[in-house]
């Protein structure tokens, strides 16, 4: 935190009354229309009404809400003010969020208006190739662009540890990929083609060609197929656990091509929130490193994006292209990956059980030449198990790609 004075309820009135006075006009909030409760606890509970374009806030809670965040009246003043990112306070336990973490980030862009430096995150949208892309940027805007690319199932919110730690110093954009999150979900193939595609429409619309490429899971696969497709808009590759295309297990793919992604638009249960913080621990090699919060926080996101038939199908859509892209042969991605020009850096977890360590072999045998790291007790997602040693493994490469 980076401010000493004491912060109680009275603070935050005079906050939220100067902060929201501005309005949301021009904002991608101008469009929301939700209910916002920010819980000091013992100091008092707000709620902020976003509502065409207009926004207020008033002492009190409601049990109709769409998101709330908690933490101390300090904490929360904080970031009301725009003197600790909420991106920040989350990661190191300031604050804790429940229910639509997207809207949480973007209420963070609207609370910095006034930050001093670069760093806290600003919520935008643009199309690109048609879809209507939600994305968070933060970092001096003439520095060296990175993107960061989130995986199956996740949104920009799974790739937050990088994106704070390299808006230090490089402009850093972290997309809702199509299908996700925030973004809109069209009837799309979603194949790593559509989203190279996607990706080169992103980067000339946000004037970040010669970027480089921060991926995990899925999100390595879509950079990797940049970086094959269009090489000059990418200046590096950093691959965490990318999901390459399945060597084995493809005695399936008949009966997989037969599955229309359009089934997914049938009316199912709601995930059990329960169930997906089970999924998502179980790709960690030790859950409990993670604090509960961040797994409620991501479950929520998960449950309430899935909600939406269209952001289903893209799901299943994702997934099916996942199994049944093309291994081997002229076109196969195994025959394609000698091809990758710029440079990269592979970053494997030996405890992956999505993604094996043992694909590292694979990839040192078409790219000889090419960093590649298999972590020790680490999972899929090795940005949240083991930051700092990753982010070293990360910054030393980008030093060696100038």
């Amino acid at each position: 935190m980076t401010s000493t004075a004491p912060a109680h309820g009275a603070d935050l009135d005079v906050l939220l009354a100067s902060q929201l006075r501005r309005g949301v006009r021009g904002t991608v909030l101008a469009d929301r229309t939700a209910t916002v409760v920010l819980d000091a606890g013992e100091s008092g509970v707000w709620t902020i009404d976003l509502e065409g374009g207009s926004t207020r806030a008033r002492r009190g809670g409601t049990n109709t809400r769409d998101l709330i965040i908690r933490g101390t009246a300090a904490a929360l003043a904080e970031v009301v003010s725009g003197r600790c990112s909420g991106v920040r306070a989350f990661l190191d336990g300031s604050i804790t969020v429940r229910g639509d973490l997207a809207l949480s980030l973007q209420l963070d862009g609207l609370f910095a208006a006034d930050a001093v430096d670069d760093q806290t995150p600003r919520s935008h949208r643009i199309t690109a190739m048609g879809v209507r892309t939600t994305y968070l940027e933060a970092g001096p805007p003439d520095a060296q662009p990175v993107i960061v690319l989130h995986g199956l199932g996740a949104t920009n919110a799974s790739m937050l540890p990088v994106f704070a730690d390299l808006s230090r110093d490089h402009r850093v954009l972290a997309p809702d990929n199509p299908g996700f999150g925030a973004s809109d979900a069209p009837f799309a193939p979603y194949t790593s083609a559509w989203f190279a595609a996607w990706l080169q429409a992103f980067q000339v619309a946000t004037g970040s060609r010669g970027a480089v490429l921060i991926g995990n899971s899925l999100g390595g696969r879509i950079a990797i197929e940049q970086g094959l497709q269009h090489p000059k808009s990418v200046k590096a590759l950093v691959l965490l656990t990318p999901s390459p295309a399945f060597r084995s297990l493809r005695h399936f793919v008949h009966v997989v091509r037969l599955l229309p992604p359009g089934l997914a638009r049938a009316p199912v249960p709601p995930l059990s929130h329960a169930f997906v913080v089970e999924a998502i621990k179980a790709m960690m090699s030790v859950p409990d490193r993670l604090p509960r919060a961040w797994y409620d926080a991501a479950a929520d996101e998960a449950v309430r994006v899935m909600r939406s038939p269209a952001h289903r199908t893209a799901f299943f859509a994702c997934s099916r292209q996942i199994y049944l892209e093309e291994a081997f042969g002229r076109h196969g991605f195994w025959a394609r990956l000698p091809g990758l020009m710029p440079p990269a850096l592979f970053v494997w977890g030996d405890r992956d059980r999505l993604v094996p360590a043992s694909f590292a072999y694979h990839v040192a045998n078409a790219l000889p030449d090419t960093a590649s790291v298999v972590m020790e007790d680490c999972g899929h997602v090795p940005q949240f198990e083991h930051p700092e040693e990753m982010m070293t493994l990360v910054r030393g490469f980008l030093d060696g790609v100038g």
